[in-house]
Parts: structure tokens; sequence; C-alpha cells
């Protein structure tokens, strides 16, 4: 049996394959909750050590789905925190994170606006979860900054409100660099905690074990997974070579997440902004023979559903990290 791929990287990526995380065994929890909030007793709902969080009543909640995106890198172009936050724009916050007990504020610093010399505003690092209505059923959309510190304990405060809210499903989504052409459509693969879960086109994957770097969001959907919620995840595969915000990416995990949903999800300015985007890439690659060249050999891998290497894979997101300053990667 063939040793898998272990990978020192902020972010694990897998052309035309999704993340598949390597288990983090979270702790039992060791007491059922007796209360409910909102008239709905928790299935699953467990007491954490301590509290990370503030659970505001969110009333009467309507076969409850929670949706979760962090930013990080497993947020290439920021493709699955502008869909969450495209979800929850409007949505009041129900559950709001302690972000002194779980940011580095050294590493995520707080912005300060300062008017005429005036220090007037300081903005800090936020990770909340919001309510909106889309169709007959209530959807929950926890998003923000990636923890810094207490993944167990965040995860075993993902699997207490999963059973204070009763969800119906936890879906995590994502996007990550990979090599893949902007000509086609963005790819996107699943993770899922049993069969059945995944809708469209969209398989699990990848076959076989990738062994990396584990995210929180990973550790959270692992956890209420284990809690026996069904937990599945969308991931969208943005172009290695593409810098900034991919809208693209948003409106495709828009769609996967919407063919869950009761109702039609309108994508607003975001296919406008993709259209814009394809076109400047166009005439950028255009301009350049060996860039055009590049191109079309990903469009052939794409069309020929035909997916590279792992040393190919390997030494594109090599240049990717060197490009944004990340590690390297290691091979056994």
């Amino acid at each position: 049996m063939s040793q898998p791929y272990r990978w020192n990287l902020p972010g694990p990526v897998r052309n035309d394959d999704v993340l598949l995380w390597r288990r983090v065994r979270v702790p039992a929890p060791t007491a059922r909750l007796s209360g409910s909030v909102g008239g709905v007793v928790g299935r699953a709902a467990y007491a954490s050590d301590v509290s990370l969080y503030r659970l505001d009543d969110p009333g009467d909640l309507v076969a409850p789905m929670l949706i979760a995106a962090f930013d990080g890198w497993i947020d290439a172009g920021s493709a699955s925190t502008t869909a969450a936050t495209h979800l929850a724009d409007g949505g009041d916050v129900v559950v709001t994170f302690d972000g002194d007990a779980v940011f580095d504020y050294r590493a995520r610093r707080p912005t300060l606006d300062i008017v005429d010399g005036r220090l007037a505003e300081l903005t800090w690092p936020e990770l909340t979860v919001r309510r909106v209505r889309i169709g007959e059923r209530d959807v929950l959309v926890l998003t923000g900054a990636e923890p810094d510190y207490r993944w167990n304990e965040l995860a075993r405060a993902a699997v207490e409100l999963a059973g204070r809210l009763d969800l119906s499903a936890w879906i995590s989504i994502g996007s990550i660099p990979a090599a893949v052409p902007h000509t086609r459509q963005v790819p996107i693969l699943g993770s899922a905690s049993r069969s059945g879960l995944l809708r469209g086109d969209v398989r699990a994957g990848p076959d076989g074990t990738l062994r990396v770097p584990a995210a929180a969001i990973s550790v959270l959907e692992h956890a209420v997974a284990g809690a026996g919620f069904d937990a599945f995840g969308y991931y969208a595969q943005v172009p290695h070579y593409v810098s900034g915000p991919y809208p693209a990416a948003a409106v495709e995990l828009l769609r996967a997440v919407g063919r869950h949903l009761d109702g039609e999800l309108a994508f607003g300015d975001l296919e406008t902004e993709a259209t814009d985007l394809r076109t400047r890439l166009n005439v950028a690659t255009a301009a350049d023979d060996s860039t055009r060249t590049y191109i079309e050999r990903l469009e052939a891998m794409v069309d020929e559903a035909r997916l590279p290497s792992g040393d190919d894979l390997i030494s594109e997101i090599e240049r990717f990290l060197r490009e944004r300053g990340g590690e390297g990667t290691q091979r056994t």
C-alpha cells in the first residue's frame, strides 16, 4: 500500500480532489445538558469545560442547517467567506464567540481608525453565528476569522451548539488553490460523514489517503459528525495563479449549498464580478505565450478528466506557497 503524501503546508490542496482531513480525536463530552434554547431541546447537547460563546435566544427554529466558513488557508480567493457572508447578509447574530479566548491579536491585530489624529474606532476579529430564513428553513451561518487557540474546546462547543439548536445538518464550505484553469467551471468536491449527503454531481474525495495539516473548520466538522449529526462539506478549487478574490468560486459554493435549501439563492453582484474577472484574466493570459500555453495544458487536463501526479501537484503548490511567502512541502 502506497504511503500518503505528507505535506508541511499552511493549507492542503489536491487537484480535482477535495481535502480529506486527518481526523482529530476530540475528547468525549462528559455531561448532557438538561436545558433547552428557544423551545428546542438538543438531541446531543453537551456541556463545555468553559463557555467560549454567548448564545442569544434564537426563537423557534425550523429545520435549522448550519453553514460554516473560516478565513485562512482553506479560503483561497476568499471564496468561502465571501459565500458565507453573502448568505448571512442581514441576519441576526445569535451566537458570539469570545474573541479574547480564541484569537491571537498579535497575529490578527484589530484595525484602528484614526480620524484627524484622534483614535476613533477599533474593529476586532469576530467569530459569530447569524440566523437567516431561506425559503421555509432557518439557516445559521458560522463565519469569521479562523481561531488561533482552543480548538478542542471549540469542537466541544460546536457539538453543544449543534444539540442546543437541533441542527438538521452541518455544512462546511472552503476553497483551495489548485491546478485548474479559470476558463472552465470551478470544480467542487466534497467531504461527507456518510454516503448520500452530497447533492448534484459533487463527489466525496480524494480516493485513498491524503495527510495534511488540519483546519479548524475540519476539526469542528469531525466533532459534530462524531456526535451523530449529518456533517459534510463543499470545497471549491481556485486557479493557483489567481491572486485576490475569486468570485466565480463563491458562486459555485452558493450553488452547492443552495441544493440543500428550500429557496432560490440570489447571487447579487457576484456573477457580474466573476464575468469581469474572467475577461481580465483572458486578456492577461493572451498577452503572454508561456502563460497561454500553460492555461491550455490545464484545460486539456480538465477536459480529459485527468488528474496530475502527486509530484506534479506538489510542485504547483510549492510555487503557490513561494509566491505567497508560505512554507515548503515535505514528501515521504
